[in-house]
């Protein structure tokens, strides 16, 4: 199959149809339905957009993206297909506008094959919360392959897909890349419009990209990339491609996470491992001090749980969705409604938010967290002052078995070293470090200044050269 973008080019050039490309896909899809990545197989759009290319590639016409194929994250709209979030409380709603990021794409001829499995609204870090059933890791089918955007990880691991759409609200893209052996990047916070894309915490939700191809997710990144009308939180800053750095970098190390109790020790032996060929290959490496790592999950789902509250207070059962069927008068429409359609964590969650935002209990909780967040973006901007990117572990752990993790709170804290880039904004990626002895892989991150997508692609390269 597939794994990349060049070499859909290479199959093009030498004879291949996109339609030819799309069937190959679809087989693959079908072969692999055990996986459940997919929630559904958009195959009739699919080959009518591979003709419409392959008319394009004969005319010499074709955008830059002609042929690839692309799966969406079940929160991110298409026009005039299911959008559900994952969530019963969507069911039979058609999406009547295209999200901004994936317009970008379809006008580069790029072809959306299908919507990808989630945790339900995006609110999970295992795609054990979505309401049609768990995601299947495609390295171990016994383990979960993290969330929320365990669908498009996997599509994209098993090549079902040439690269997807994810979204990262707290490490969404990276904990699942991480845990699937592929490349997932969260931009810098308005970086790409968030125009169509199902909200779950406003401030936090960056859709980000699943590339098995560090240049892949470069490319998508340009292309996707620049101000959108319809979203007033979105940078008109050009990406940079600058094609020289320095080449020697200053490698900052979060001397917190690499000493925190609940890393896997073939993690950190693998980290202080590649800091050592770092350091021998003339990078300099600077042990910092990060002494807010335990404040961020509890911070992270004060203002997420706030968020969400107010977000899904519009599924209500009366404008669209899930209407329940026994309900009589309107609070009953509501909340028989909201509890049939929303699954538990959802729920949890919005209590929580709703709880964080009552009278007598802001300023304890929300305000608090609010003072926190502009804490750690402070102190992250000095630290990044003084080295070009952070480098930390993406998941301090692999993938655990299907419904190993039964505690809510142990389940948040799969997050420690993912919610920092979401509180604060930054740009994160991380990329594929090595295979544990258990067999299934595990990834390392990366974290700059704001915009500076491109210094974190060159900074990843460098490290998958001493890899």
């Amino acid at each position: 199959m597939y794994r990349t973008i060049s070499a859909i080019q290479d199959a093009l050039r030498s004879g291949k149809s996109a339609l030819d490309i799309v069937e190959e896909h679809l087989s693959a899809i079908a072969a692999n339905q055990h996986l459940n990545a997919f929630l559904e197989v958009f195959e009739q759009t699919a080959k009518e957009q591979a003709i419409r290319v392959d008319e394009k590639i004969k005319n010499g016409t074709a955008g830059k993206l002609a042929g690839v194929i692309v799966g969406i994250k079940d929160n991110i709209c298409y026009k005039g297909h299911k959008v559900s979030a994952a969530s019963k409380i969507l069911s039979g709603f058609e999406s009547i506008y295209t999200a901004t990021v994936l317009q970008r794409l379809l006008d580069e001829d790029a072809i959306v094959i299908g919507r990808l499995n989630c945790d339900e609204f995006a609110m999970g870090s295992s795609n054990e919360n979505s309401a049609f059933g768990p995601v299947l890791n495609n390295w171990n089918n016994q383990y979960v392959p993290g969330g929320s955007s365990g669908g498009s990880a996997v599509a994209v691991a098993a090549q079902l897909c040439t690269v997807s759409l994810g979204s990262d609200t707290g490490g969404s893209v990276r904990q699942p890349a991480s845990w699937t052996g592929t490349i997932g990047l969260k931009p810098t916070y308005g970086r790409l419009s968030r125009y169509g894309l199902i909200a779950y915490a406003s401030s936090f939700d960056q859709i980000g990209f699943f590339t098995n191809d560090l240049k892949d997710n470069q490319l998508l990144l340009e292309i996707t990339a620049g101000h959108d009308q319809y979203d007033a939180t979105s940078s008109s800053v050009p990406v940079r491609n600058r094609s020289t750095f320095s080449d020697k970098l200053k490698i900052g190390i979060l001397s917190e996470c690499l000493t925190h109790p609940g890393l896997d020790q073939q993690i950190k032996d693998k980290l202080i491992q590649t800091l050592d060929h770092l350091k021998s290959a003339g990078h300099q490496i600077i042990e910092m001090s990060f002494p807010y790592l335990e404040y961020m999950v509890p911070a992270y789902y004060v203002l997420t749980t706030a968020e969400a509250s107010s977000n899904l207070a519009r599924f209500d059962g009366v404008h669209y969705g899930y209407r329940s069927s026994s309900a009589k008068g309107v609070e009953e429409t509501y909340t028989k409604s909201r509890s049939e359609g929303f699954g538990l964590e959802v729920q949890r969650r919005i209590m929580t938010g709703t709880f964080v935002l009552s009278q007598g209990y802001y300023d304890a909780y929300y305000t608090k967290a609010q003072q926190v967040r502009r804490m750690l973006k402070d102190h992250t901007s000095n630290l990044l002052k003084s080295c070009d990117v952070l480098l930390m572990p993406t998941t301090p752990t692999t993938a655990f078995e299907l419904n190993a993790v039964k505690d809510p709170i142990q389940m948040y804290l799969q997050d420690i070293f993912t919610v920092h880039a979401n509180l604060t904004g930054n740009p994160a990626i991380s990329i594929p470090f090595g295979v544990h002895s258990n067999g299934l892989p595990f990834g390392v991150q990366l974290m700059a200044q704001d915009l500076e997508e491109d210094l974190l692609f060159y900074a990843s390269t460098k490290i998958q050269e001493i890899l």
